[in-house]
C-alpha cells in the first residue's frame, strides 16, 4: 500500500547499528567544515564515475531552478580501475576517491555503505514477496549493484524563500529506491502528495525514510509510485542527511515484472 499509493515509507528495526549512523554524521559534519580549497581537491570532476565532492549551488536537480543549496560527497561500490567492467567503459563502476589524511571519514562511509547493502537486500526480499515473486527473485541482479552513498550538508534558509533556490529542488529519484537517514529534530524533506500538497517527512527516531525511485516504478509497470520530493531547510540549523541510492547491476535488463502485467496493464 505504501509503495503503490504513496511511494514513501518509514522503516524501523532495521538492524543498522546506531553508532555506524552517528559516526557517519559526525565525519560528514567535520568534512563539510573544511576549507573549500581542501574539499575541491576531491571534486567530482576529477572522477570518471561520479565520485567525490560537489560544492554549494553546483547541482541543479530541478532544471527550472537556480541551483541547489547544499554541498555533497559521493561514494559507491568500490570497483578497481582494472576491473573488466571498468575497462569495458561501464562508467558507473570504478574506484572511489577519498580526501587525503582523513582515514576516519573513509572508514565511516565504507562501514555505512556495507550496512546499506545488507539492508537493501532485505528490502528487495520484502518487495519481491509483495509483488508475488520468489523472495530471492532479485538476488542475482544485485551482486554488483549500482549503490551510491551520499552525505549532504544544507545551510539554513531565512526570510522569504525563492522556490527556485532551495536545499534540493523538486525531483524524483532515478534508482530502485533510496534509504535516507536524517538528523533528528530538523524538518526539511517534503513529499508531493496526490492532491498536489507538500507533506513533511520529518525524522523519526530509530527510523529510515525509504522512497521508491523511477527505476522500480518502471520495473513494476508503474505499480510502485516514484514520488516527487524536495528539501527546504527552514530549521535555523545546519542540516545533514545521508541518502543511499540503490540500483541493480549495470547490465540488468529492465522489463515489466511478470506479476505486474495483466490484460489492463
Amino acid at each position: 500500500k505504501a509503495c503503490t499509493e504513496v511511494g514513501f515509507l518509514y522503516i524501523k528495526n532495521h538492524h543498522v547499528p546506531q553508532e555506524v549512523i552517528q559516526k557517519t554524521f559526525d565525519v560528514a559534519e567535520d568534512y563539510f567544515a573544511l576549507p573549500n580549497d581542501v574539499k575541491m581537491q576531491n571534486h567530482v570532476s576529477k572522477s570518471k564515475n561520479n565520485r567525490g565532492y560537489a560544492a554549494m549551488l553546483e547541482e541543479n536537480t530541478d532544471p527550472t531552478a537556480r541551483g541547489d543549496l547544499h554541498q555533497s560527497f559521493d561514494i559507491a561500490l568500490d570497483v578497481p580501475a582494472d576491473d573488466s567492467d571498468v575497462l569495458a567503459g561501464k562508467v558507473l563502476y570504478g574506484p572511489n576517491q577519498w580526501p587525503a589524511d582523513q582515514p576516519e571519514f573513509r572508514a565511516a562511509l565504507e562501514a555505512y555503505h556495507v550496512e546499506m547493502l545488507k539492508l537493501s537486500g532485505h528490502l528487495l526480499h520484502a518487495f519481491a514477496l509483495s509483488l508475488g515473486l520468489e523472495e530471492t527473485y532479485f538476488d542475482s541482479m544485485v551482486d554488483k549493484p549500482l549503490a551510491t552513498l551520499r552525505v549532504l550538508h544544507y545551510p539554513p534558509q531565512f526570510g522569504e524563500i525563492d522556490d527556485r533556490q532551495i536545499g534540493i529542488g523538486a525531483h524524483s529519484d532515478y534508482e530502485c529506491f533510496t534509504i535516507l537517514a536524517q538528523k533528528e529534530g530538523i524538518s526539511a524533506l517534503q513529499v508531493l502528495n496526490a492532491s498536489g500538497e507538500w507533506i513533511a517527512a520529518d525524522p523519526i527516531p530509530g527510523c529510515f525514510v525509504v522512497n521508491i525511485g523511477d527505476q522500480m516504478a518502471r520495473w513494476t509497470n508503474d505499480l510502485f509510485a516514484s514520488t516527487v520530493h524536495r528539501a527546504i531547510n527552514r530549521s535555523g540549523k545546519e542540516r545533514y542527511s545521508i541518502p543511499f541510492f540503490f540500483g541493480p547491476n549495470y547490465d540488468t535488463v529492465l522489463e515489466a515484472l511478470p506479476s505486474c502485467v495483466d490484460e489492463d496493464h
